[in-house]
């Protein structure tokens, strides 16, 4: 999971970070996808990200990691570089699949979870959880120009990009992030049934990444939905809370064993 995670991260910074040009972040980028390519044969990466790929590679090796999945994650950190809008929901979802719901895949392919119906409410998490996560960071966002609030919801709305780029809060901005917080929140209702087919403690983890989504949700509902203004947070205080919630979670009728070592 640390190889998953730092293979990710690291990506994503060269996406998103520092003072790169676009075509340096590209460039960056195709670098990074042909070490990808080069350890999936069984070739030694290059030696600038060699703290990346010699561990994927030995996940890779032992665990049998879908090549595929990882190379999703890389297409989506390409897109953020060239891609600031979206049509439709259809769009923010297609980039969901690429950018979020490979590493709950991923995951899953750990713990031998591999069933068709896990799949979709690990998809539906995770697309959930980007989806909140894009509401949530919506001042960052568009302080660096970018929206994935869909334009077809902008519109239906009468919201303007340029109004929402200029950080105008109104009732109207107000209603769209209600309207898509409990999209969002539907999204992980839907996929919150997946904690009791994982075993163990990463079961446990995962109704307590459920919560935590479905809090943030909470606290920007809390705040009226203002996020174009302010970041809403999880801290110290909604441990507790979360705790409860995830013990409370309906008690599973089967469970699907972890994969052995």
């Amino acid at each position: 999971m640390a190889a998953i995670y730092w293979f990710a991260r690291t990506a994503d910074d060269i996406a998103d970070e520092g003072d790169a040009t676009p075509s340096q972040r590209l460039a960056d980028l195709s670098a990074y996808r042909a070490d990808l390519a080069a350890i999936a044969k069984g070739l030694p990466p290059s030696p600038r990200w060699q703290t990346v790929f010699a561990p994927l590679q030995i996940a890779m090796d032992r665990h049998r990691l879908p090549v595929g999945l990882l190379g999703d994650l890389l297409s989506a950190f390409e897109q953020d570089v060239v891609k600031t809008r979206y049509v439709d929901r259809a769009e923010v979802l297609d980039y969901c699949s690429r950018s979020a719901n490979p590493v709950g895949r991923l995951l899953l392919h750990l713990y031998g979870v591999q069933d068709a119906e896990s799949l979709v409410q690990s998809d539906a998490i995770c697309t959930a959880l980007q989806l909140i996560n894009f509401w949530q960071d919506l001042g960052i966002d568009t302080a660096r120009g970018r929206l994935y609030l869909p334009m077809a919801d902008i519109a239906s709305h009468g919201l303007s990009v340029d109004g929402l780029l200029a950080r105008q809060d109104s009732p109207a901005v107000r209603g769209l992030i209600a309207e898509m917080t409990t999209w969002a929140r539907s999204l992980m209702l839907q996929g919150a049934p997946l904690v009791h087919r994982v075993a163990g403690r990463a079961g446990w983890e995962l109704r307590l990444v459920v919560q935590g989504g479905l809090r943030i949700a909470d606290k920007i509902e809390q705040m009226d939905h203002a996020t174009l203004l302010q970041r809403p947070r999880i801290g110290k205080a909604d441990a507790p809370l979360l705790l409860w919630r995830a013990l409370r979670m309906r008690a599973p009728t089967t469970t699907l064993n972890r994969k052995s070592a």
